[in-house]
């Protein structure tokens, strides 16, 4: 029997997949085939237009693979979506029956473009996706969805597909998971899905970042899947085949959110009573650790002393490696705290300084 449209966006979880780029009409329908064969897709993708970094690149076959992805979806039974980034895109998407759109990073960093695909939508019932912007900005992202509900869309969901970042070398788009972790925070009432396949860039930690995002209660994932993935026309490292995204939707643990057990739940309470309790006390220390800056802030004010002492700074980090080391706190967390901490200490000292 097949699911309506309505049906799968209400999915959980949501599995979306096919190739990055469409390429030829054999290649998508072998592709989209072979995905339906799993029992494990919900909803094929194709990327029909491509935005890319540099010219020269492939850039999608354009709208004559629209028809291709209609054929896709009356030969499997699943419905398709496609990426648009203009109003001429949603137009053409629409005749050709896509029955779910999303909004690209690249387009969701621009706030003239989504408003331009967000007048297009006016007055069409289509559920549309909003990856995340290219830059680490939540009020960007938070942006798009607010342009696209003010033209009428009901259903609106989010893809957290990574955020460009200087520096990063493990991931193409490093995953950030506390921006896509603030975001649900503050939607909690949009389908979020996770986009392995651009964050990772590689094949062989898609599987990981998968995990950690069902871990963190994603509502599904957006995987590319080609039947030859060496040989695809774009972004060839991070697909995989029909077969092996099905051996990989096996492979993970499928958490759930909650469960009916009064044990469970005794358990979990007494222990966040417990955290609770500790917070309190951290937070009673940093204020009284506040209130000794400040000291220290007049003593720096009377001998006209600057704020930052480089030296002292690094005794202080090199000292909470050491202990962090041996209470199984990483470096990363380390310097994220007492960076946090370092600057609220001198925004003390400031006022102090300049009183």
């Amino acid at each position: 029997m097949r699911e309506t449209v309505q049906q799968v966006w209400k999915k959980r979880p949501m599995i979306i997949s096919g190739p990055c780029s469409a390429e030829t009409e054999e290649q998508v329908l072998e592709t989209a085939t072979r995905l339906a064969k799993t029992g494990k897709v919900d909803m094929l993708r194709a990327g029909i237009w491509k935005p890319r970094t540099r010219p020269g690149s492939f850039e999608g076959i354009g709208a004559k693979g629209l028809p291709w992805m209609q054929q896709a979806k009356k030969i499997t039974g699943l419905p398709v979506t496609v990426e648009v980034a203009t109003a001429k895109q949603v137009e053409d998407a629409l005749t050709f029956e896509v029955d779910v759109l999303w909004i690209g990073a690249r387009t969701t960093v621009n706030p003239f473009s989504v408003q331009d695909v967000a007048d297009a939508l006016r007055g069409v019932d289509v559920p549309v996706l909003i990856k995340n912007p290219i830059n680490p900005d939540l009020e960007l992202w938070i942006g798009a969805v607010e342009r696209v509900a003010k033209a009428g869309i009901k259903q609106v969901g989010l893809i957290h597909r990574g955020f460009s970042s200087y520096g990063n070398t493990e991931y193409r788009n490093a995953p950030m998971w506390h921006l896509a972790i603030e975001m649900k925070r503050r939607n909690p009432e949009l389908l979020m899905i996770n986009d392995p396949s651009h964050i990772s860039g590689r094949r062989d930690i898609l599987l990981d970042v998968a995990q950690k995002a069902i871990d963190l209660d994603m509502d599904g994932l957006i995987i590319e899947s080609h039947i030859d993935p060496d040989k695809a026309w774009s972004d060839a490292k991070q697909q995989i085949t029909p077969e092996r995204l099905g051996e990989m939707l096996g492979q993970i643990a499928w958490r759930k959110e909650d469960i009916n057990s009064e044990e469970y739940h005794a358990a979990l309470e007494k222990l966040r009573q417990q955290i609770n309790h500790l917070d309190d006390e951290l937070m009673q220390i940093l204020g009284q650790r506040m209130s000794i800056a400040e000291k220290i802030g007049e003593y720096k004010k009377n001998n006209n002393i600057t704020i930052l002492q480089t030296n002292r700074w690094n005794e202080i980090l090199e000292r909470a490696f050491k202990k962090g080391e041996k209470l199984n706190l990483s470096k990363e967390f380390i310097t994220k705290y007492f960076d946090a901490v370092h600057m609220e200490s001198i925004n003390h000292q400031n006022k102090i300084m300049n009183s």
